[in-house]
């Protein structure tokens, strides 16, 4: 059976984690760890755990279809106007499981026991980490720090990082890395869900080295964080950022494909990688699963790694 890893957070990892648990593989995925925003900020800010939020949604994305009503429980947000108000449940359930556990993977299996998960869950780092970011200001550059406050700012993005800067992967993690046929990246917002896993030296190196073949799934459409954004721009991006790492498929599956062709398999093939393009859009913002399941389907089933 096919390894697949996949690497991303929030809702773009949710949407290739609902695709590639419909295919018959052994499914891993690697969750960024940087959410400081909502409900995930009001905890990481009051207690020393990973922040849940990302985590949760990959957890439900890939739960048992019997367990229906235990994803639609971990999904429950609290209404109100209490201290729990915003808060859903199943991160108030991973708290309490990152609090019993010393190491937060056991804390993720027992989640994902209590889900049924088709897929191991698993933390890019054991430690909470920040995204820092550069962004083009007149003739300068200001820098700003936080998950949210970069997916939301004004300016171009010049420059992403992870801090603490000398954190590691989690050795979990890197075990399946290293297993896998394939690495699947995105779709997802780029500089804080996508790009962040190449940050991580010890991650991003243990990439580079494994014998998975690679691809990536491009966005469909613009995010706040990448705003005038070519999708040429994007796979630029992540060839700045994945220094020793070879892609093999990019995916594209939205009409700026058709706008502008040669520059995105221009940039596709900066990365060695061939241009896969495929109507992809359910309503123009949201990946449409089946279409997505089947594209990846023939490609990691019938290239084969």
């Amino acid at each position: 059976m096919l390894k697949v890893v996949a690497f991303g957070g929030g809702r773009g990892l949710s949407a290739s984690l609902l695709a590639l648990s419909r295919l018959d593989i052994e499914l891993t995925a690697v969750v960024t760890v940087a959410d400081d925003g909502g409900s995930s900020g009001d905890i990481r800010a009051t207690r020393p755990v990973l922040p849940p939020g990302d985590l949760r949604k990959a957890l439900v994305a890939t739960a048992d279809p019997d367990r229906i009503e235990a994803a639609q429980l971990f999904s429950h947000r609290f209404a109100g106007d209490d201290f729990l108000t915003g808060h859903p449940v199943g991160n108030v359930v991973l708290t309490a499981l990152l609090e019993r556990h010393a190491n937060p993977v056991e804390a993720l299996d027992v989640a994902g026991r209590l889900l049924g998960s088709r897929a191991r869950i698993l933390p890019m780092s054991c430690t909470p980490l920040d995204i820092e970011a550069d962004l083009a200001e007149g003739p300068g550059t200001r820098t700003i720090v936080g998950q949210h406050d970069v997916a939301v700012a004004d300016g171009a993005v010049t420059d992403v990082r992870l801090l603490p800067a000398d954190a590691y992967a989690c050795p979990e993690t890197l075990a399946a890395v290293a297993d896998a046929d394939w690495h699947v990246f995105g779709p997802g917002s780029w500089y804080t869900s996508v790009i962040p896993h190449l940050l991580l030296p010890d991650l991003r190196e243990a990439v580079g080295a494994a014998r998975a073949r690679r691809l990536v799934v491009l966005n469909l459409s613009e995010e706040k964080e990448t705003d005038g954004l070519t999708l040429a721009g994007h796979v630029d991006t992540l060839r700045r950022y994945a220094e020793g790492v070879r892609f093999h498929y990019v995916v594209s599956g939205d009409a700026r494909t058709l706008a502008d062709p040669e520059s995105l398999n221009s940039a596709a093939q900066s990365l060695e990688a061939e241009l896969v393009a495929a109507d992809l859009a359910a309503d123009g913002v949201t990946h449409d699963v089946t279409a997505l399941a089947a594209v990846l389907g023939n490609l990691l089933v019938e290239d084969g790694g």
